[in-house]
């Protein structure tokens, strides 16, 4: 294998939005989109102003743009989901970069920063979607002097008790879809697949604290998934006019149901071969050098023998190369640290 195939990106289609190469593609750079089917087809807004970035936590994912690409095949599914406007299921063993995946659309289509869902057995769509603290709100109305009202209301602070969560950020009036990862879904509870079927047809919720209130108080300015920003809820209802570039990733520790599956784009990740590893070295080391391609090579053997090791399990050990841990002419105890950082993800007892 060349260099030269090393940086060469696949070849690119006429209808993606997304080639993997680190800038955007058919006008996503200038601040349009293309129009979704019109069972896609949402109205929400006003909309609301461009969301923020967060490039050290892409960089500190991702390393260095346009080097790790998806494959040719991968890209057609990607750029399916994305121009039919449908969630992403992904797919695969653990280390494979399934959550890479979502940092990745939303540096290269310059969609802010991704909003991320982590999954356990504990989360309900409830808490996808906002957080309403009335012991907060009870506690801020106690220490107010007695007799002493907000100047326009009880219910005009009501709001400020209101955090929307990451899904319901990610269904705000946006002129431009924002990126929501959920995480490892398999890990839900059994219910919270089919519990947002609703929401990824109607593209909406409500929040039932500011319906009551609507009347005397019709909009509320709310906490939303970005730090430090608000939005405005009007009318106690939550409508997108972009539906959100949804990734969820699933390690297949379980099956869905056909109604939910219906509704995904499905890609599976198999294991990354020796190019889309060196790809992946190459982007947070940019000097690659021939320690590195040994350590590659090695890892591959490694994973041959035992089984499941996840793509970081292999920065690492890059990693402590670099820093000089690999002790010259001592390869007994460079052989003991690997052994420490490439342990076999599922094996018990070792």
């Amino acid at each position: 294998m060349t260099d030269q195939d090393q940086q060469d990106p696949p070849p690119a289609a006429g209808w993606w939005l997304y080639d993997g190469s680190g800038h955007p593609r058919l006008g996503a750079d200038e601040g349009t989109w293309p129009d979704p089917p019109q069972w896609r087809a949402f109205n929400g807004g006003p909309d609301l102003p461009d969301p923020p970035d967060d490039p050290e936590e892409t960089a500190r994912r991702l390393g260095s743009p346009g080097v790790a690409r998806p494959d040719r095949d991968q890209l057609d599914v990607i750029n399916t989901a994305l121009r039919l406007y449908r969630p992403l299921l992904v797919t695969g063993r653990p280390g494979v970069g399934k959550s890479s995946l979502a940092y990745q659309l939303a540096r290269d289509l310059r969609l802010g920063r991704v909003l991320h869902w982590p999954i356990t057995s504990r989360s309900n769509l409830q808490s996808g979607l906002y957080d309403y603290d009335a012991i907060g709100r009870a506690q801020a109305a106690a220490e107010r002097p007695a007799g002493e009202q907000p100047p326009d209301g009880p219910e005009s602070v009501l709001g400020d008790f209101i955090h929307l969560g990451p899904l319901g950020t990610a269904l705000l009036p946006y002129r431009r879809p924002r990126v929501l990862l959920i995480d490892e879904l398999d890990k839900s509870d059994i219910d919270l697949p089919n519990d947002l079927l609703n929401v990824f047809e109607d593209g909406m919720f409500s929040i039932p604290e500011l319906i009551r209130v609507r009347n005397r108080t019709p909009a509320a300015e709310v906490h939303t998934a970005d730090p430090g920003h608000r939005a405005v809820i009007r009318e106690g209802m939550v409508h997108c006019h972009a539906f959100p570039v949804v990734v969820i990733t699933s390690n297949g520790e379980r099956d869905f149901p056909p109604p939910f599956l219906r509704r995904c784009i499905r890609l599976d990740l198999p294991d990354p071969d020796e190019k889309r590893l060196a790809d992946l070295v190459s982007a947070h080391f940019p000097r690659t050098d021939e320690n590195a391609r040994q350590l590659i090579t090695a890892f591959i053997e490694r994973r041959g023998e035992q089984g499941t090791l996840a793509a970081d399990q292999l920065l690492n050990a890059v990693f402590l190369a670099a820093s000089g841990a690999r002790p010259a002419g001592n390869e007994a105890e460079w052989a003991r640290l690997l052994d420490t950082v490439w342990r076999n993800l599922y094996a018990t007892g070792v």
